[in-house]
C-alpha cells in the first residue's frame, strides 16, 4: 500500500474500493477474482447434456444476437467446441426481418437442417413461447444468457446469473461471459487443457467491453486478461482489423476496442450481416481475412455516412416541433433501422433528453428504439404502456419496441404527461449530475500521474476514466480540424501560467462561442499520452466546457 498514491487511493475509495486485499486485487495485472463456473444454476445439467450430444454427435445450433457481444458469444463456442469435432454450426437472425432472440421462423429451419439441440446466447430468457415451440418440434433448448428476467422465463435449462436463484456472486457478465463460464465448465468436465478456454478471453474482453456492462470484480479480471491476449496477437483476423483501422496491438486499451472494434463488429449486424463478424474471429486463412476486414471497414464507413444524415434528419424534427418536449418520440421515416439507437444516444446527449426513434416496419406497424438519461428509467416508464406494445423489452438506459402506427398519438399523449408529472414531482431529474473527480492545477499534470491514474484501467461503465477539470483556463491558437470543423485542437493556459495541449473530438461546434472567445473556463476531461514518431507528449481530452462552476458541477474533492 506504501508504492499506492492518495490520489488512487481516493479514486477507488469513490468506486467503493476500500479495503487493502481488494485495492491490490483492482490495481494487480494478474486479478484473481474468479467464480467457479458451476455455481451458476443450471450449468452443470448444460454440460452434461452438451457432452452428451457431443458423443452422439447429434447436432447443435448456436443462436446468437446481431451485436459484438452476440458475435463474441458466438465465436466463443463455435472455437471451443471445434476441440471436440462438434456437428454444430450457428445462427443469428437478420435485424431487419427477424429481430432480436429467438423466432419460430428461424426455430423451423433450424429444425429442418436437422437440429437436435439448440443454445443460445446472448437472449432466450424470456423467450418462453418460443422455446416450447422449439421443443413440440423435438428438440432440446439450453438458453445462457445475462438479461433481466422480467417476463415469463424459458422452460429449459437457463444459464442467467440474474436468475433469482441463481447464487452465482457476480451478476453483470455479459453473454460473452457466460457463454464463456459454459466453456470453463466443459472444459473441467471434460478433461481438457486450461489453454482451450484461455484461448477465448480476447473475445471475452471485446464482448464484455462491447455490451457496457460494469467492468468491476470478475469482469475486469476477464477483460484484463483478455486484453493482453490481444496486445499478443493471438487471432489473425482480429489482428488485421486492429492494424487495418490504424491501431497498434502493443498498446491496446479498452477505449481502441470500445470506439474502434466493436463499432466494426455492431455495423456488420446494423447494415449487412453480422455472421461476417463471426467468420473474422474464427477465420485464419490470410486471404479470407483480408477479405472480410475490408467488408468491416467499408461497411463501417457506410454506417457512419447513414448514421450521420439519420442524425441530421432527426434533429431537423426536434427543431421543427419538438424543442419545447421533455422526452422526444420521433417518427422519422426516412431513419435507417440499423442505427437508430446510436441515432437516439447522439440526440439524447446533445439535448440532455430520453429520446425514441420510430420507423416503419411494414404493414402499418413501427418499430422504435430509446435511449435514456441517468435519472430517467426508460424501461420503468415503458413497462407500464405495455399494452401500447406488440413487443417491447430493455433495460433503464435502452429499450426497443414494436407498435401499432395508429398508437403514436396516444403514445405521444401518455408519455408526455407521465414525465411532466415526474418533473413535476423532482424538478432536478433532467440536471447533468456530472462530477469531477480531480482539480488541478496545469503544473501537477505530469507523465508520472498520467501513469498513476493508467493502473486505474481498464476503463468503462462503473470504471470511467477520472474525470479532470481545469478552473479558470484561457483557450489559445485554436485549430479546427474535420470536414465540418467538428473537432478541435487548442491551448489551455492555466491559472500557474502553465500551457496544456487539448483537443475536443466529435461536439466542438456546439462549443464555438466558447472556445473562440475571450472568458476564461472551466475544461472537463481526460488525461492521456500522445505517442508520436517516439515522442511522447501529454494532452488534455476535453468532454465538456463551461462558462464557470455554476451549471451543476459537483467538486467531490
Amino acid at each position: 500500500m506504501n508504492k499506492i498514491s492518495p490520489i488512487i487511493v481516493e479514486l477507488l475509495r469513490k468506486r467503493s474500493v476500500t479495503e487493502e486485499s481488494e485495492i491490490l486485487e483492482f490495481l494487480s495485472d494478474k486479478p484473481q477474482k474468479t467464480y467457479d463456473p458451476f455455481l451458476l444454476r443450471d450449468l452443470e445439467a448444460g454440460v452434461d447434456l452438451i457432452l452428451s450430444c457431443i458423443r452422439q454427435n447429434r447436432k447443435i445450433c448456436i443462436y446468437g444476437d446481431y451485436d459484438a457481444d452476440g458475435v463474441t458469444s458466438i465465436s466463443i463456442l463455435m472455437q471451443f467446441l471445434s476441440n471436440f469435432n462438434a456437428d454444430v454450426f450457428y445462427y443469428i437472425p437478420s435485424r431487419f426481418d427477424e429481430g432480436y432472440g429467438l423466432n419460430r421462423e428461424a426455430i423451423t429451419v433450424i429444425k429442418e437442417l436437422g437440429t437436435d439441440l439448440i443454445l443460445t446466447v446472448d437472449c432466450g430468457s424470456v423467450s418462453y413461447d418460443e422455446v416450447e415451440y422449439a421443443k413440440n418440434l423435438g428438440m432440446q433448448v439450453i438458453v445462457t444468457d445475462h438479461h433481466s428476467i422480467t417476463d415469463k422465463k424459458a422452460d429449459c435449462l437457463l444459464i442467467n446469473p440474474k436468475q433469482a436463484d441463481c447464487d452465482y456472486p457476480f451478476k453483470f457478465l455479459a453473454g460473452c461471459g457466460v457463454a464463456f463460464k459454459l466453456a470453463q465448465g466443459i472444459q473441467k468436465k471434460a478433461g481438457l487443457p486450461r489453454k482451450t478456454v484461455t484461448d477465448l478471453l480476447d473475445l471475452v474482453a471485446i464482448g464484455t467491453i462491447g455490451d457496457i456492462v460494469p467492468l468491476v470484480d470478475e469482469n475486469r479480471t476477464l477483460v484484463k486478461y483478455g486484453m493482453q491476449r490481444i496486445k499478443e496477437g493471438c487471432r489473425p483476423g482480429l489482428e488485421k482489423l486492429i492494424d487495418d483501422i490504424s491501431l497498434k496491438k502493443e498498446q491496446i486499451k479498452s477505449d481502441h476496442i470500445a470506439f474502434g472494434i466493436v463499432p466494426h463488429l455492431n455495423a456488420a449486424g446494423r447494415m449487412l450481416d453480422a455472421k461476417i463478424g463471426v467468420e473474422l474471429m474464427t477465420e485464419r486463412q490470410p486471404k479470407t481475412i483480408s477479405t472480410i476486414v475490408l467488408q468491416l471497414i467499408e461497411n463501417n464507413r457506410a454506417r457512419k455516412r447513414v448514421q450521420e444524415e439519420t442524425f441530421e434528419e432527426c434533429e431537423k424534427i426536434v427543431r421543427e416541433s419538438h424543442l419545447e418536449d421533455l422526452f422526444f418520440i420521433i417518427h422519422c421515416p426516412a431513419a435507417h433501422e440499423g442505427i437508430s439507437g446510436i441515432v437516439a444516444g447522439k440526440i439524447k446527449d446533445k439535448y440532455h433528453k430520453p429520446t425514441i426513434i420510430l420507423t416503419p416496419s411494414g404493414d402499418g406497424y413501427l418499430k422504435g428504439t430509446g435511449r435514456s438519461i441517468k435519472n430517467i428509467n426508460l424501461y420503468t416508464i415503458l413497462k407500464e404502456q405495455e399494452d401500447l406494445f406488440e413487443k417491447f423489452g430493455g433495460h433503464a438506459g435502452a429499450c426497443g419496441l414494436l407498435m401499432k402506427e395508429e398508437n403514436l398519438t396516444i403514445f405521444r399523449e401518455v408519455i408526455s404527461n407521465y414525465i411532466r408529472k415526474m418533473f413535476e414531482e423532482d424538478g432536478s431529474i433532467f440536471e447533468d449530475e456530472t462530477e469531477v473527480d480531480l482539480f488541478l492545477e496545469g503544473r501537477e499534470i505530469t507523465m508520472e500521474l498520467i501513469c498513476e491514474l493508467n493502473r486505474l484501467a481498464p476503463f468503462g461503465n462503473s470504471n470511467e476514466k477520472p474525470l479532470i477539470g481545469l478552473k479558470n483556463v484561457k483557450l489559445m491558437y485554436s485549430q479546427w480540424m474535420g470536414t465540418d470543423k467538428n473537432h478541435v485542437r487548442f491551448s489551455a493556459v492555466c491559472t500557474d501560467g502553465s500551457v496544456l495541449p487539448c483537443v475536443f473530438f466529435n461536439r466542438a461546434k456546439e462549443y464555438f462561442s466558447l472556445i473562440m472567445g475571450d472568458n476564461p473556463v472551466l475544461l472537463m476531461g481526460s488525461l492521456d499520452i500522445q505517442e508520436w514518431n517516439g515522442q511522447r507528449k501529454i494532452q488534455f481530452i476535453v468532454n465538456d466546457i463551461r462558462c464557470d462552476l455554476a451549471e451543476g458541477i459537483n467538486d467531490s474533492n
